[in-house]
């Protein structure tokens, strides 16, 4: 099919955008329903629902890719189905296998093909599923029923401006607790960001950093995002953390780095005060792809890492190799892409 919507796709931004068509299922009696497609873009949910009061809710953020021969790409769609199971079991929420989940995201991308940006414009579906406790509860227990639903939109790039360096400031905020749910993708996490990113925003930075929430001084996020160092002997280095959300495309640079660039890859402590390790470095998810770091403001130091103004070979070479495979372009690893 091809696209028939009016939409300007080379000045895409990330915003919702109303589609044509939803994934709803509903979880009731132990067991999800078949799940069907809606033109309804409103959830109609009882005032009891858990995920109102209690946080009952989880999502995951995924893309689908318009390739140059018009096929449609999924990149690595079984890991977001397992992180959402883990998310879900973290809060007592029933979970969706991983062939039903895949084949639900199938029939969204499908029904709402005419809004896959073109190839060559850099947009892509963004797909946005979620599930959230729902029914008529008001004690403080898991709820007895769950609304799972998928959505879609086109997006462009998440940072204004795509592969340029942005600058972020360190917070003096936790994002998760020590053992908390740092590690699941929960509303909760999010709704605790929001001052300290409008914070960092005042201050005209990107977003802000986040420091281990037990010793405040190693780095565990930047905004939404992993970070990842290239440090002067060309290693590949990213934090490691039980409160850290385990990003899936932090794993696919891991694997990239190691198998295509030839990097020795390591997670471990990145520590606030030895900034200075790093040549490059970087912020990378589902929704901002990479976006480089030009520097970060930790109390009165600024470090600036290659540039604030251009982006590091390696960086570079590591968001080139990543977009390739996810747009059909450079051969993918063994099972990372599913066709829709």
């Amino acid at each position: 099919m091809m696209n028939t919507v009016d939409i300007d796709w080379k000045n895409l931004g990330f915003n919702y955008i109303k589609t044509d068509q939803r994934y709803i299922s509903y979880w009731k009696a132990g067991s999800w329903d078949e799940g069907t497609l809606s033109e309804d873009n409103q959830v109609h949910i009882s005032e009891g629902s858990t995920a109102l009061h209690y946080g009952q809710t989880v999502f995951e953020g995924m893309k689908a890719y318009r390739t140059k021969d018009g096929s449609i790409n999924l990149f690595r769609a079984d890991q977001n189905a397992e992180r959402m199971q883990r998310s879900c079991r973290r809060l007592m929420m029933p979970t969706i296998p991983t062939d039903v989940f895949i084949e639900a995201v199938r029939k969204v991308v499908k029904a709402n093909e005419k809004y896959i940006p073109p190839y060559g414009t850099g947009g892509s579906l963004y797909l946005r599923p979620y599930m959230i406790g729902i029914g008529d509860n008001i004690g403080v227990k898991p709820a007895e029923e769950y609304l799972f639903s998928i959505f879609c939109m086109p997006v462009g790039a998440y940072f204004k401006g795509g592969l340029t360096p942005s600058n972020f400031v360190v917070s003096d905020y936790d994002r998760a607790a020590g053992n908390g749910t740092g590690a699941a993708k929960v509303g909760g996490n999010y709704g605790g960001s929001l001052l300290p990113g409008a914070e960092a925003h005042k201050r005209n930075f990107s977003d802000a950093i986040y420091l281990d929430p037990t010793t405040h001084t190693k780095i565990e996020e930047v905004g939404a995002a992993n970070f990842f160092g290239i440090t002067e002997d060309n290693k590949f280095v990213t934090p490691l953390s039980p409160s850290i959300l385990p990003s899936i495309t932090k794993y696919s640079l891991l694997y990239l780095a190691s198998e295509r660039l030839g990097l020795d890859v390591v997670e471990r402590e990145v520590f606030i005060d030895r900034l200075d390790e790093f040549k490059e470095a970087g912020a990378c998810g589902t929704a901002a792809v990479i976006s480089p770091i030009g520097g970060i403001q930790y109390k009165e130091e600024f470090h600036v890492f290659y540039s604030e103004t251009e982006t590091g070979p390696v960086t570079k070479k590591l968001y080139d190799e990543l977009t390739g495979i996810q747009y059909g372009d450079i051969e993918a690893p063994e099972g990372w892409i599913i066709k829709v």
